[in-house]
Parts: structure tokens; sequence; C-alpha cells
């Protein structure tokens, strides 16, 4: 078997033995043999680091939520500011690599518009993901580089892909999410979301097609968030983006 071929093999073990650290090192050795990646490893390339960085955001958001409810000056609110701290330097750390090998080894060998769009959209996820917890010129920088992303990532997709494509959908909900959660544009956010949703329902309408099961899970989603923020309650909910196996099976 081929270097490349083992090394997708061993990914695919590590994520069965839940091991995503590793699955992660895999990847990044597949990526640094700058290969224009199919649907398969990049699958495998997104879920290994979508693991490793949502275990973290997870975690930011409970500590930010636990020292919000601490009284300023109190001994516990310190500790918990400090280990908030750590977990951030880990999500920065975690974002910066993926960045960089994204912006190295995976946009420079993307020949099809599907792995174009799908990597300007993870570069667009991980800049998010550093606009979250960053604050003042470094938030941004990371929010003003995730627009550039999912822009280039729009114009591409509005010409290579159809309106009911999973990726496409999933590129429209994050950025969606974006506007809502980063930019608190939360007009232009239901506008994304709504005419992603619209579109592809068109399509699939029009072509008397049932949507695949990816493409049916985005427009839920689509929907769901559309749904929350057209509410007025939406106080204590998080906007769903497309953290999901998107292209598994």
């Amino acid at each position: 078997m081929e270097e490349r071929g083992k090394v997708v093999c061993m990914a695919k073990l590590a994520e069965q033995a839940g091991r995503y650290d590793d699955m992660v090192d895999f990847m990044k050795k597949l990526a640094r043999m700058d290969v224009d990646m199919s649907v398969e490893e990049r699958h495998l390339f997104s879920v290994g680091f979508k693991n490793t960085i949502g275990a973290r955001r997870a975690s930011w958001r409970i500590l930010s939520s636990l020292e919000q409810k601490v009284a300023a000056g109190e001994q516990a609110g310190r500790m918990i500011s400090v280990y908030r701290t750590k977990v951030e330097d880990e999500l920065r750390m975690v974002c910066n690599e993926i960045l960089s090998i994204i912006a190295i080894h995976c946009l420079p060998l993307a020949n099809a518009g599907e792995n174009v769009v799908f990597f300007h959209k993870m570069k667009g996820d991980y800049y998010r993901y550093l606009a979250e917890f960053s604050t003042g010129v470094e938030k941004k920088s990371a929010a003003d580089q995730s627009l550039m992303a999912y822009q280039h990532a729009m114009v591409v997709a509005s010409t290579e892909l159809s309106p009911a494509h999973p990726i496409r959908l999933g590129l429209a909900l994050n950025f969606s999410v974006f506007f809502y959660d980063i930019m608190n544009c939360h007009q232009r956010a239901c506008q994304v979301a709504k005419q992603a949703f619209d579109e592809a329902t068109t399509e699939i309408n029009s072509a008397g097609m049932d949507g695949n099961n990816d493409s049916t899970l985005m427009m839920q989603l689509l929907n769901d968030n559309l749904a929350l923020w057209k509410s007025e309650l939406t106080e204590g909910e998080t906007s769903k983006d497309s953290d999901i196996d998107m292209e598994e099976g």
C-alpha cells in the first residue's frame, strides 16, 4: 500500500478509536504531501480538527459562563480566568496551525470548485473560532479574515455548486452564524440563511427530487436558526453551525 493510503487508513483507525489528536497528526501528514484531497480525505481532515477544536470551544463557553456568575475580585473568579486563558491559548494554537496548513498545503492544491469552497469555508470557520474569544485588534483581524474567506467561498459556490449542494448549504449556514454571533448583524444573518434555504427548496421542488441526507440536515439547521433568530426568546441560546460530519457516508 502506498504511503498516502497508509496514512488514510491510520486516520480512519484513529477516528474509530476516538483518538482525535492522533487522527489530526495523520491528516497533517497527508496535507503536507501536497495532494488535492479526495472527498474522503478532506472529510477525515475536517473531522479530526473539528473534534480537537470542538472540545476546547465547549470548555471555553462553560468557563466563560462560570466566570460571569462570580463576583468581581473573588478568588474563584481569578482561578477561572487563569484556566480560561489556558484554554484560549490552546484554541489559538490549534486554529493557527490548521489555518497555516490550509493556506500552504490545501488551497494551492485545490483544483475542483468543490474543494476550493470546502477549504475557504474551513478558513472562514477557524478565523471565526478565533474571533469568538479574542478581543480588540485581534478580534477585528480574525473577523475580517473570516469575512473574506466566507465571501470568497460564497462567490465560488454560486457558480460551481448547486443551491442544494450540502457544502454550499453548510457554507451559508456558517456564514449566517458568523454575521449573527460575531458581527451582531442579525438582519444580514437572517438574509443569508433564508436565501440559501429558499434557493435549495426551489431547486429540490423544481427538479422533483428528494434532498440527500446531508442537504436535508443543513436545511433543517438553517430553518432552526431562522426560527430562533426571528423570535425574541434567544437569550441563552446558541446558534447552530455545521460542526457535524456533512460528508459522512
